[in-house]
């Protein structure tokens, strides 16, 4: 029976900024349908491996993506002014122009993500954290994507909206079958969501299943501590 090739391989990657290694040597593939989480300490490098997953920053060994795969990306924060006056409708028919995208895929998008025209109309300074993050997704789903990066997508929400953008995001793993690659601090939404754990230190790599990687004693190594959020519960 032949082998499907995966849609990401990674071999020997190594990032350094000058004396200051970030990664050595990581090596792992993501297959279509993963739900890879990244999870680890602060300074571990996650945001750097998502970064060189795109081939945004400069980095050594091998980062190969399938012809097939198309990345949309969710970053952490924007480093733009919210207070600039554009609704959210002007920020996605923007790229729907960049990417020579119809109307109707803006109009897909915003359904999928249950986006109103109120919401549509609002201006960008005005809206709440969850809700900037969900013009972030929909921003990130234009093009369709096949694959979508997610940088700590609720880090700054409380556990209500947190909660509510995690479902959000599995819904359309479900639906689109995207395959997704997400850091995240919340392991309890990790042992929930994850078919695949990377762990990163500055100790060993690990990776795994879930319930394989996330033990306690596993975890503790990793963060030094029991992790605050961590969960060992199986899901019914």
């Amino acid at each position: 029976m032949a082998m499907t090739d995966p849609l990401l391989s990674v071999r020997n990657l190594g990032v350094s900024f000058g004396d200051r290694v970030v990664l050595r040597q990581l090596t792992f593939e993501v297959n279509s349908g993963d739900c890879l989480a990244i999870i680890g300490p602060n300074g571990a490098g996650k945001t750097v491996l998502l970064k060189a997953l795109q081939h945004l920053i400069p980095y050594e060994g091998e980062v190969q993506w399938s012809q097939e795969a198309r990345l949309g990306y969710v970053p952490q924060s924007v480093a733009a002014d919210r207070q600039i006056p554009l609704r959210v409708r002007e920020l996605l028919a923007a790229k729907t122009r960049v990417l020579h995208l119809g109307d109707q895929e803006m109009d897909q998008v915003s359904s999928e993500l249950n986006l109103s025209l109120e919401f549509l109309s609002a201006g960008i300074g005005t809206l709440s954290g969850g809700q900037f993050q969900k013009v972030l997704i929909a921003f990130a789903l234009l093009g369709r994507p096949n694959v979508l990066l997610f940088d700590e997508p609720t880090a700054s929400l409380d556990e209500l909206t947190e909660e509510r953008i995690y479902e959000l995001v599995h819904q359309l793993q479900t639906q689109r079958g995207i395959t997704l690659i997400l850091v995240s601090h919340d392991l309890s939404v990790v042992y929930r969501y994850a078919s695949r754990v990377l762990c990163l230190s500055k100790g060993e790599v690990c990776m795994g299943a879930p319930k394989e990687i996330m033990t306690p004693k596993t975890l503790e190594e990793l963060y030094g501590a029991p992790p605050k959020y961590y969960r060992h519960t199986e899901e019914h």
